[in-house]
This record gives structure tokens, C-alpha cells and sequence, in this order.
């Protein structure tokens, strides 16, 4: 478990840089489109330790894919989850997302996921199982 941790941290110092990038895109996004004007000091704080924090979980998460015992359909639902509840709360947080509205973003993000997911897993299980077939025909003959 501990190596899962350690992999888990270095993953997410790795793309944790991206955090004030991310917030960069939000903010010019939100002041194009006349929601912002400008930001307080504790705002832009707040938004770059926030997202820093996203961009950590979100590249860590991935982790539960390395776990062997896990099946992969488990797997995704932990990584789903936590990808949920972590750009949730950031954006909640941050006022990018009113109450109002976070049954759209629930609708959104578990439709993207599933999509991102299925686009992964398929061709990755259509590849695996023609090795199989391989395989198995070489080993009979």
C-alpha cells in the first residue's frame, strides 16, 4: 500500500503545476464572457491553491488503475468518484459553479468519463484479446 501512496504523491507533484495554468484559462474564460471583472487578493489565492490541489488529486487518482487486485470496472468507479467530488468541490469553492447548476455538471461529467473511459478501455480490450488469440493459437500448435 505504501508504494501505492508514494506513486499516488509523485503523480500528483507531477501535474500539480498546472494548477494556476487551469485557473488562468478559468479566469480569462469567466472575464470574456462577462462573469469577473477583476480578483481579489484572496480570490486569486484561494483559486491557485484550489485547482493546484485538483491537478494533484486528479493525475494521483489514476493510481487505482496500477492496483492489480482491483478489477478495472472497481477501479474506474473509485477513480470516477474522486474526479467528481474533487472538480465539485474546487468549483463550488471557487464560485465557477452554482448549486444551481450542479446536476448539469453531474450529468456532463459522468457522461464525458463514460465516453473518455469506453474510448480507453475498448480498443485496449479489443488489442488484448487478439494477443490472447494469438497466443492460445501458437500454444496449440
Amino acid at each position: 500500500m505504501k508504494k501505492y501512496i508514494m506513486e499516488f504523491c509523485k503523480r500528483g507533484m507531477m501535474f500539480a503545476w498546472g494548477g494556476p495554468a487551469i485557473t488562468g484559462i478559468i479566469w480569462y474564460s469567466l472575464f470574456k464572457a462577462g462573469k469577473i471583472e477583476s480578483l481579489s487578493p484572496s480570490e486569486a489565492l484561494i483559486g491557485i491553491l484550489s485547482t493546484s490541489l485538483l491537478a494533484f488529486i486528479a493525475a494521483g487518482i489514476s493510481i487505482v488503475h496500477q492496483m492489480e487486485a482491483l478489477p478495472k470496472g472497481i477501479a474506474a468507479l473509485i477513480q470516477g468518484s474522486v474526479l467528481y467530488i474533487d472538480y465539485l468541490a474546487i468549483y463550488v469553492i471557487n464560485g465557477w459553479l452554482s448549486l444551481e447548476k450542479i446536476g448539469i455538471f453531474t450529468l456532463f461529467f459522468f457522461v464525458g468519463f463514460a465516453i473518455i473511459w469506453l474510448s480507453i478501455y475498448i480498443p485496449n480490450k479489443i488489442k488484448v484479446d487478439k494477443m490472447n488469440k494469438m497466443l492460445s493459437s501458437n500454444s496449440v500448435n
